[in-house]
This record gives structure tokens, sequence and C-alpha cells, in this order.
């Protein structure tokens, strides 16, 4: 284990940090808030120490995938608590544990919280929390290897340990361009929605907040009903942005590549679009009786599968109070998530399908015993190690989460809010039922379940093996 150049790559994680929290403190002056200084003061402590411990680089900048994760899992929870640290030095949370998993859920685009009223906080809190998600949406490594010069093995084994889905594809020969179009493309959707936000009726910081945490598929809101009492059309806008980050972002360079034909191939986009067809026309005839009208029901049937199966996690209504079935679908959707390779959570369609795919050819093995046909998907078949670290995944994403719900259960809550707690923080989804519904927080949980929420939301973003591998003795050998 190369210990010299983790240390490198963090102090520059925490200067990039650093440098995004001034925007906060800015916030605070033009509100004229009395918090400004928590957070210039955690930004220049920041800098300062990035700085100090990636000055000078490693004579030895031998990268390997464990490298990689370690990297990518110490990056995750240091600037979950590194950023907290403004939100509990200027006391708006008190409890530093609570800012922690406030933060981790930020940057996990989880959009849980521990918060009873987000409108008590300051505009600089909120927007902090806000643009969290922004940042950890993309992924701060792969902002890091877009603007700042990194080895190509360092490049390669940083963004595979971060990027979401079972297979890293690169978008051009370069890993650096592959993190730059893929940032040019996420900056450039968050504008669109941030001046369309604007035109249809928001103010600038209503429309920013909101344009940021969408794009990061969040879900933290300004407002203690979230997006309720926004108009319809900002609704619809804010469900078909959620709906458009949650798409693999492979397609929007196809896209510009003028690459028509290859988008219609791509079998996750089709059961990913076809997913919220089928749920949004379910779930309207389900609940548009308790409406006055049907465009009311469609609204909220839309937004609302939108948001879950995206993780983003935002709310027009209290889908507790729904009958069992779109209750039942949203579940669904909570495990199924979005694309591979968009900012969305959960298990990714991509290994839904391979999983299907699998068990399909293992069922035809036993009528078949001599066919030797390969998974496919897109029309190419798929190495046997994908189809094999697919299946892992569903096992250890179950272990974990069961392990989770039997911890969790310790605590005083229902069966119904201790199974979607951990289900919502560890798809990275925000809201669950019951207690931690649109319309709960998780504030009432216990310290030790809020510890084990904070490991799900940033496993579950980093698709478990980062963080896992940091608490394997055998990662920090030397050899």
């Amino acid at each position: 284990m190369n210990i010299a150049v983790i240390i490198y790559t963090l102090g520059r994680v925490i200067a990039l940090e650093a440098a995004f929290m001034a925007l906060p403190g800015i916030v605070a002056l033009i509100y004229r808030e009395n918090v400004w200084w928590a957070y210039f003061l955690v930004a220049l402590l920041g800098m300062l120490l990035g700085l100090l411990v990636s000055i000078k680089k490693p004579k030895n900048m031998q990268f390997f995938a464990k490298e990689g994760f370690a990297t990518v899992g110490l990056s995750w929870f240091l600037m979950s608590l590194v950023g907290a640290l403004p939100l509990f030095i200027s006391r708006e949370i008190p409890n530093y544990i609570d800012a922690v998993f406030e933060m981790s859920s930020g940057f996990t685009t989880t959009g849980a919280t521990i918060l009873t009223s987000v409108e008590d906080m300051s505009h600089a809190a909120n927007f902090w929390r806000c643009f969290s998600h922004w940042i950890g949406g993309m992924g701060i490594i792969v902002f890091l290897l877009a603007v700042l010069p990194m080895a190509g093995s360092v490049n390669m084994h940083l963004l595979r340990a971060e990027s979401p889905g079972p297979v890293v594809g690169k978008l051009v020969p370069k890993m650096k361009d592959s993190s730059q179009i893929l940032y040019l493309i996420y900056f450039a959707l968050t504008l669109i929605q941030f001046v369309s936000l604007w035109i249809m009726g928001m103010n600038p910081y209503e429309a920013i907040c909101t344009a940021v945490a969408t794009a990061g598929t969040g879900g933290f809101g300004i407002y203690n009903d979230s997006i309720a009492s926004f108009s319809t059309p900002i609704k619809w806008n804010v469900t078909i942005f959620m709906i458009l980050f949650g798409i693999n972002f492979n397609v929007y360079f196809l896209l510009l590549a003028r690459k028509f034909k290859a988008i219609f191939k791509i079998e996750e986009v089709r059961a990913y679009l076809g997913m919220i067809l089928l749920s949004v026309i379910i779930i309207t005839l389900s609940i548009f009786r308790t409406y006055a009208k049907f465009g009311d029901a469609l609204t909220d049937a839309a937004f609302q599968v939108g948001s879950i199966i995206t993780t983003t996690g935002f709310a027009t209504c209290d889908f507790n109070e729904w009958p069992s079935l779109p209750k039942t679908i949203l579940i669904i959707l909570m495990l199924t998530g979005a694309c591979a390779g968009s900012t969305g959570g959960g298990l990714k369609f991509s290994r839904i399908l391979i999983g299907m795919k699998a068990v399909k050819q293992e069922v035809n093995s036993f009528i078949h015993p001599r066919s030797i046909k390969a998974v496919e998907m897109d029309d190419r078949a798929l190495d046997k190690n994908v189809v094999k670290s697919v299946c892992v995944y569903f096992v250890l994403f179950a272990l974990i989460y069961f392990g989770s719900v039997f911890i969790v259960s310790i605590d005083k809550y229902d069966m119904v809010t201790n199974f979607t707690s951990v289900l919502a923080t560890m798809n990275n989804i925000g809201p669950g039922l019951n207690a931690v519904g649109p319309s709960g927080n998780f504030a009432g949980f216990n310290y030790l379940s809020k510890i084990v929420f904070i490991f799900d939301m940033l496993a579950g973003r980093l698709e478990l093996y980062p963080i896992l591998l940091l608490f394997a003795p055998p990662m920090w050998k030397k050899h």
C-alpha cells in the first residue's frame, strides 16, 4: 500500500472541498447572516491543510486498484467530516454526529435529514446542504481528475473506485478528457434547469438550490414541504430533470456525437424509461379518486416516481397517505434505482437486467445442459466476471442491508420504519415510509442508528467496496 500517494491525493480533495466551502460563506454575506465566519474559517484551515500535505509530490506515484479504493473511501469520509464543521461550529446543528449525518446525506446525494425545520436554517446552511448534492452527484474524484493533472494509472483506478454501476467505460481514450466531458454535460444540464426555474417564477436562490439538488439527485429542500408549494409547471420541470439526471451520461455523449442508433440499443435506458411510464400509469389510476383533479394526481404520481426511482427524494405530497399498491411500487423503485453512470443511486437498472438474464440463463441450462450461450447486454456478450460481480454485489448488498436493519431495530421504531430507513439511506433515496416518510425525518433515532445510516449512505453511494475495504486489514499491508 502506497500511503504517501493516498495522503497526497487526500490533500487535494480537502483543498478542493475548502474552495467549494467559500461559496456558502459568500451566500451568508449576501444575506447578512452572522454564520459567514464559520465557512470561511473551515475553508481557510482546509485549504492550508490540503496544500500542506499535497504541496510535495511523492517520489513513488505507483498506484493500483487497492490505493484507488482506499483513496476514494477515505475521501468521502473526510468530505463528510470536514463539511459538517461549519454547521457544527456555527451551532446551526449543535451535535457533531447530527452534522456529519446531514453532510454525509448531502455528499452521497441521499437527502435524508435530521432537521425538523429546514426553514429555520440560514440561507448559507441550506445552500451548502443543496450544493453538497451537486459536488457529490458526479463525484468529487471525477471533478478532481477533470481539473488537476494526475498520472494515467491514478486516473483509471480512482474513477473505477468511485463510478456507479457494474461496468466503467471511457467516453474518449483519455480518462481526464472523459472526466471533463462528464462535468461539462453535468454543468450544462444544471445551468439549463437553473435558468428555466428562474423563468418559471423561482427567485435566483430558490432556483440554484433546487437545480443543484436535482442535478445531484439529492433532494434536500429549502422549505419544509419540499417542492409542494411551487407551481405545477415547476413541479413538472423538476420531474423531467430528475429523470434526465437518472439516465446514463454516456447517452448525452452519444447525442452530442450524433450516434442516435447507438442510444436505442442501450437496454438499461429502455428499461428505465419503461419502468417510469408503467409506474406513473398504475399509481395515477390508484390515487386519482382521492384528488379533485386528475391532472393533480398525474403530477404527483409522475413527480414521486421520478423522485424515488432516481433516488432524489423531493416530495410534492405525503405518499405515506397513499394506498398500499402505490407504496409497494415506490418500494420496488427504491430498490431498482436509476441507470449506471448517472447521478442516481440504487442497485442500478443494469445490475437488475444482468441479474435477470443470469437467472434466465441458469434456468435454460437445466433445460438445455449443453447450451453455452453467454449473457448478453446491448447485443454484446458479457464477460463472466461481470455477471459474477453482479451476483456477488447482490449478496453483499443483502448482508449489509439486513445487518443494518438488525442494529437499527434496537431503536424504538416500527418494522416498516426500520426496513425503509435502511433502504432509504443505503440506496441514497432520502425518505422512506412511516416515521421517515416525506413529512418525517431521522432526528429521533439514537446515535448508534445514525452512525449505521452514515455508513450505509457512504457504502451505498460508493457501491460498497471502497468503504468495506477500509476495514480489511490486508488492504493496509505493505508488499
